[in-house]
């Protein structure tokens, strides 16, 4: 009985390594990526990162051309309200000041719109290479043997050799020689409908 108990016990513990190594997870080969650097060096990037420069530094400029003349008018009304020392202002005193209100709300509304359009088009220009980036890291992954990848200001300490930037840089220039940097205009508010008359 006991020579039969042995054997069982022998038996089983060949069995038990096999099912456990079946399920085992193979060891991590992990590839780390720096998506600042890949950003900041693929050909297209730094192009695109200009010109959403240039368009901030065009809408400043143009922020800037429609607050100097709306200030100096500003100041020549409230002179204007000032003398008038607490008397009722004349109509074409009222009419300036009313024109002068309108043309601040307008100046308001086109730097907010553009404002807005410069926000469309940095997502627009970030989904563009998102979208570019998945498959590359798949690529990147299967060719140098890593089974996961993880961004480097994920980690707190990684290895030269496992840095994978240059590759992911390489294979987005040639997968995304150019981006758009400009998207579709938001839509502009819908206006509230009028009552039709009879």
């Amino acid at each position: 009985m006991k020579k039969m108990l042995v054997t069982a016990l022998l038996v089983a513990s060949a069995i038990l390594p096999t099912a456990a190594q079946a399920q085992a997870i193979p060891p991590a080969v992990i590839a780390v990526v720096d998506l600042e650097k890949v950003t900041g060096a693929c050909n297209a990037c730094k192009t695109a990162a200009n010109a959403l420069r240039s368009q901030v530094t065009g809408l400043q400029n143009r922020q800037q051309a429609l607050v100097t003349p709306l200030e100096t008018e500003g100041k020549a009304i409230q002179t204007a309200i000032d003398a008038l020392n607490g008397k009722e202002p004349d109509a074409a005193l009222k009419t300036r000041a009313q024109n002068w209100e309108t043309k601040r709300n307008q100046a308001a509304q086109e730097v907010a719109r553009q404002q807005q359009q410069i926000q469309l088009n940095n997502q627009y220009v970030q989904k563009q290479i998102a979208d570019k980036l998945g498959p590359i890291y798949t690529q990147v992954m299967q060719r140098r043997g890593a089974n996961i990848m993880v961004e480097q200001g994920a980690t707190l300490a990684s290895g030269a050799a496992l840095d994978v930037s240059n590759d992911v840089v390489a294979a987005l220039n040639a997968a995304m020689p150019t981006l758009q940097t400009t998207a579709a205009a938001a839509p502009a508010p819908a206006r509230p409908k009028q009552p039709q008359g009879r």
